[in-house]
């Protein structure tokens, strides 16, 4: 079940970005609605898997690549439109991108790399900022973002921290 809502919010990606990018202004209601289901879905298929106590290391290394992804759509189809500022969305796809690459160098290094409480923090303010862009929301879409490019920041160097190798003897 949690894999099949994690493929459901991937086969999802494509179809937002088709909608978009048919768009002349960006803002689009069906748009919209896909990248909430997309969105929320991801706290779907975590409950999923705790209540059914189904864990797959597929799922486990599933969910943060359509997470990064899911942003990463949403701020290419932003940056593509202009509804959010576009020296923040760079700032935010280069950590999406850093995220993506620095998770699969420490997964081949054999560590695992534990999600932050600032980072879960920071998902929801980056992704309603995305989302309220594209309902045409511009003041509070602003706001929400930088909150959120704070937080993911944050939890950017936290994740450094946590994934350096320890020294101890």
């Amino acid at each position: 079940m949690p894999n099949a809502i994690g493929l459901l919010r991937f086969a999802l990606l494509p179809v937002f970005l088709v909608i978009e990018f048919s768009s002349d202004t960006g803002v689009e209601a069906s748009a919209a609605i896909i990248y909430a289901v997309a969105a929320w879905t991801d706290y779907a298929d975590g409950i999923a898997a705790r209540i059914t106590g189904q864990y797959s290391r597929f799922g486990a290394l599933m969910d943060p690549i359509v997470d990064r992804l899911l942003v990463i759509c949403g701020v290419v189809v932003c940056w593509y439109h202009d509804l959010l500022p576009r020296w923040a969305l760079a700032v935010l796809v280069a950590r999406e991108l850093f995220m993506l690459l620095a998770g699969q160098y420490v997964i081949r290094q054999g560590r695992e790399l534990k999600i932050n409480m600032v980072g879960r923090w920071a998902v929801w303010p980056v992704m309603s900022a995305i989302f309220l862009a594209i309902c045409g929301v511009d003041t509070v879409a602003d706001v929400l973002l930088y909150v959120g490019l704070v937080l993911t920041l944050w939890a950017t160097a936290l994740y450094v921290r946590d994934a350096r190798p320890s020294t101890s003897a």
